[in-house]
C-alpha cells in the first residue's frame, strides 16, 4: 500500500512497516512514532536522517505490521527477490526463511583490484565451509520469504 494508506490505517489504530523493516510506524499521541529495531521509538518528526524517512514514505510497499512479519512485535521481516537482489547489492547477506535453520545464505562479491573475476557474483555458503556461485531458481525469483541472514 502506499503512503495514504498506510496514514489512514494508522489513524485506525494498526501499524505499517515496510517488508524489510524490523520495526514500524504507528499513529500515537497525535503523531507518527517510529517504533526502531533497536527499541528507540522516535517521533517522525525528531528524524536524524529525513532524505531517508522521506524516502521511505514515498514506497508503495508498506503492510500492516504484525507478529508475524514485524521482528519488534516478535516475527521475522521477509521481503522478495526484488529486495534481495538490492540488499546484496548494498553488501548485506540474505537467506530464505526455509534456507535459514539449513545454515544457507547468500552474498555478492565484488570485483576488486586483485580478482581475476569478469563480473560480480553471488555466491551460496553452507554452513560457512561450502561456498559455490548460485543461480537463482524461478521458484528463488517468485517467492516473498527472503530475509537477512544472521
Amino acid at each position: 500500500m502506499n503512503f495514504k494508506a498506510a496514514f489512514k490505517a494508522m489513524k485506525e489504530g494498526k501499524k505499517v512497516k515496510l517488508p524489510s523493516w524490523a520495526g514500524y510506524w504507528a499513529w500515537e499521541d497525535g503523531t507518527i512514532m517510529m517504533h526502531c529495531k533497536d527499541g528507540a521509538v522516535i517521533d517522525l518528526r525528531d528524524t536524524k536522517r529525513p532524505e531517508y524517512t522521506f524516502g521511505n514514505m514515498a514506497s508503495d510497499d508498506f503492510v500492516i505490521a504484525d507478529e508475524d512479519n514485524c521482528p519488534e512485535l516478535g516475527g521475522v521481516a521477509t521481503f522478495d527477490f526484488g529486495e534481495a537482489i538490492k540488499y546484496l547489492k548494498r553488501g548485506m547477506i540474505v537467506t530464505k526463511r526455509s534456507w535459514h535453520k539449513s545454515g544457507m545464505y547468500l552474498e555478492l562479491q565484488v570485483l576488486d583490484a586483485h580478482s581475476k573475476m569478469t563480473a560480480p557474483y553471488i555466491y551460496i555458503t553452507i554452513d560457512d565451509t561450502y561456498r559455490i556461485p548460485w543461480h537463482p531458481s524461478q521458484a528463488d525469483v517468485l517467492e516473498n520469504d527472503w530475509m537477512f541472514a544472521e
